[in-house]
């Protein structure tokens, strides 16, 4: 398998790069103190078609393939990965998800405003009691009519306080367990649902997170998505591709805490020389470019794979396991070179640590992940 990319592929990057350094790093030290969401960069990001990058132009999206969005998410990421995030469950989890299952008419109403950047959508599956355990549902769902009622609570929703759309999933048939999990998509402001408080978070701060819940929300049956009882299929075969888009998140992050280590390294003196011609620190570098590209070309892989429509799952799972592993080490390892500065705001990479943290967690974690590769290799 190779990578050569197509000019294409290098202009998407190319173009990514420039937006991230021009429109997001000016404001990013800034967003992250105050917890502030980046509504102009996002609108920008929507302009730009990156919001809906691998949906089908007939659908209002740019109709690309996972390697670009891969490259893209990179640049961002590496930038800022709390803006990288946002992108990430836009494109990954919501618009995807739609566009797989969703029927004609829930892609003309919701698909194509979330792909040409004009709505922003969230993903509720995790709940107080049901994190890594997603078959444990306690949000329901309820046929009254031509409606669903919906009741229950979500947590850890990105972009649950700005977002106009939210697939949501509930239980219908608790008798069937997770055969019984059906998915909804639930519009901001419909009655009887509540979104929480924004949470105050150690990492990717102005992505904002919250709570939400439902009392009595009553959602049209024509939201209801795919069909009933298919609501942990469809959240589970999100997931796979929201993790190729979690990889390519850790590894912008690790590639920003790379550069960031080389460059210090090269201007700061010790010993009446540069420590970058310190063999300590020639080995820490070396080790973080390695892992870094092993990183990239498993996220790669995983990405090709889905192009390719194969199976994709255990690439997916993989290249999250070890991205956000590589993230966490890099931003370390970049903090340890920089000595006392690198634990100061003014030089960015004690934010790459906290924000390359939640890589480990979000969207399935690492733990989990092994338990996907375990199941897969064991089968």
């Amino acid at each position: 398998m190779n990578f050569f990319f197509t000019e294409e592929h290098l202009m998407i990057k190319q173009t990514a790069k420039e937006f991230a350094e021009a429109e997001i790093a000016p404001s990013s030290i800034e967003r992250d103190i105050k917890g502030e969401f980046p509504y102009e960069i996002v609108k920008k990001l929507g302009e730009l078609g990156f919001l809906g990058m691998m949906v089908s132009p007939e659908w209002g999206g740019s109709g690309l393939d996972t390697i670009s969005y891969v490259l893209a998410l990179e640049e961002i990421s590496k930038v800022d990965a709390s803006v990288g995030v946002i992108m990430s469950v836009n494109n990954s989890l919501v618009c995807w998800g739609l566009e797989e299952y969703g029927t004609n008419e829930q892609k003309e109403k919701y698909l194509r405003p979330l792909a040409q950047g004009k709505m922003l959508g969230a993903f509720a599956l995790s709940e107080p009691e049901a994190g890594s355990d997603a078959t444990n549902q306690h949000t329901t769902a309820e046929k009254d009519g031509d409606y669903w009622i919906l009741n229950g609570t979500k947590n850890w929703i990105t972009n649950g306080t700005t977002a106009d759309v939210y697939l949501v999933m509930a239980q219908t048939n608790r008798e069937l367990r997770h055969k019984g999990i059906s998915a909804f998509i639930v519009e901001k402001g419909t009655t009887g649902f509540e979104i929480g408080k924004k949470e105050d978070k150690l990492g990717i701060r102005s992505s904002d997170t919250c709570s939400i819940s439902f009392s009595n929300c009553r959602i049209p049956k024509e939201n209801l998505i795919w069909e009933e009882g298919k609501g942990f299929n469809f959240a589970m075969n999100t997931l796979n591709g929201g993790r190729i888009g979690i990889a390519a998140q850790a590894v912008g992050i690790a590639q920003a805490s790379f550069e960031a280590a080389v460059k210090y390294s090269n201007e700061r003196k010790a010993f009446g020389k540069p420590i970058a011609e310190l063999q300590a620190i020639q080995f820490k570098l070396a080790d973080m470019a390695t892992k870094i590209e092993a990183a990239r070309l498993l996220t790669l892989q995983a990405a090709s794979l889905k192009d390719q429509h194969k199976d994709y799952a255990l690439a997916a799972s993989m290249a999250k396991l070890f991205a956000s592993r590589t993230a966490m080490e890099c931003a370390d390892e970049a903090i340890q070179i920089h000595g006392g500065y690198g634990y100061v705001r003014e030089y960015l990479v004690e934010r790459f640590l906290r924000d390359a943290k939640i890589t480990e967690i979000y969207e399935g974690t690492s733990e989990i992940q092994r338990l996907v590769i375990a199941r897969h290799i064991l089968k």
